[in-house]
């Protein structure tokens, strides 16, 4: 069953697994490493998962904000995280993941405008891996591979946040968890 961390005040689902989120201002994950400060007020809808799975979506925003981002996220606690999606720097589209361990390790690429796009976080034992595909294509080209705990329950699912924005609305397709 899907929960929340961080319910936002504005969420709708739709009748065939559509996920519509305006995201909250002043929402971010975050640890830490170069701004020197700690948020863990994302908007989280995900399920609690244990062992390995492959968590899929595809989603598209109105991003305008530096900062805004959407995409999928792994949580075990504030100091342990993982997130990867699109996100809106410094005036353009970028495919992002943060890896957190007590410390955030951000990596982006830069792309061009996104309509929609899929990602997969994979977990496998001590490791995650992070995929993608823009438009239709299936996630399937790496981002990021990374050490990640194993055999701890985390709450894996779509992730909303509005860092310095006034917020923004992402929308989310079916989101698919396998094993």
């Amino acid at each position: 069953m899907d929960e929340w961390f961080n319910e936002p005040a504005k969420w709708s689902a739709g009748p065939e697994g559509e996920l519509f989120v305006t995201a909250d201002p002043d929402t971010d994950l975050w640890r830490t490493t170069h701004y020197g400060y700690d948020r863990d007020t994302a908007h989280i809808r995900g399920q609690w998962l244990s062992g390995d799975f492959t968590i899929t979506t595809t989603f598209t925003g109105d991003y305008t904000e530096q900062f805004d981002q959407a995409g999928l996220a792994l949580r075990i606690d504030a100091e342990n995280w993982v997130k990867a999606g699109v996100e809106w720097v410094d005036g353009g589209f970028h495919l992002s993941t943060v890896v957190t361990r007590g410390f955030s390790d951000w990596s982006m690429t830069p792309v061009a405008a996104v309509d929609r796009v899929a990602f997969s976080v994979e977990r496998a034992g001590d490791a995650v891996t992070v995929r993608y595909g823009l438009g239709d294509d299936e996630p399937t080209a790496m981002l990021r591979f990374g050490y990640f705990p194993p055999a701890v329950p985390v709450l894996a699912g779509v992730m909303v946040a509005a860092p310095s924005g006034r917020g923004f609305e992402a929308r989310f397709g079916r989101t698919l968890v396998s094993r």
